[in-house]
């Protein structure tokens, strides 16, 4: 295995059947844990912008032309879920408190990003129509904001307006 399909499959974890990008989105999120542990919301949120440009050369290097969206190249659901993850890791960061105490945003996380990824609404299904490299980690980015709106939506909506 080229050390760029090592890095587009996330080390052979999009080989897992059925569902890859679902298995990529999952092993996401341990990953992210153990950033957010060592380096706070700052170290995430750097390593999701050097997971996509890293993403980004290894599809172009491990891909095809004619179809650069292989169905193991998960890289892309790693920086997408580590987006959606942002406003939990951002908030537990701000208020000194373990990342996996707020778990139900690391669901909701979860739920939404892989609901727009395989929704593919309006933006993220233009950029999967690109096909080529950019655009198979463009829709996931875009997933994964879309995703992070709606948790932060949720976490001001349970937090402010219920009082949870």
């Amino acid at each position: 295995m080229t050390p760029a399909r090592a890095l587009a499959t996330l080390g052979g974890v999009g080989r897992i059947r059925p569902g890859p990008g679902t298995w990529g989105s999952l092993a996401a999120l341990p990953l992210a844990w153990g950033i957010h542990v060592v380096a706070g919301f700052p170290g995430l949120a750097a390593a999701t912008v050097l997971a996509a440009l890293v993403g980004w050369w290894a599809v172009a290097a491990a891909g095809d032309d004619a179809d650069p969206d292989r169905p193991e190249f998960v890289i892309d659901e790693l920086v997408g879920m580590w987006l959606a993850l942002w406003p939990v890791s951002a908030g537990a960061w701000a208020r000194g408190i373990d990342m996996l105490a707020l778990w139900p945003g690391i669901l909701t996380a979860f739920v939404l990003f892989r609901l727009f990824d395989i929704w593919k609404p309006g933006p993220v299904g233009r950029a999967d129509r690109l096909h080529t490299p950019l655009g198979v980690m463009l829709d996931d980015v875009l997933a994964g904001v879309l995703a992070a709106l709606g948790v932060a939506a949720l976490a001001a909506l349970a937090h402010g307006v219920m009082g949870w």
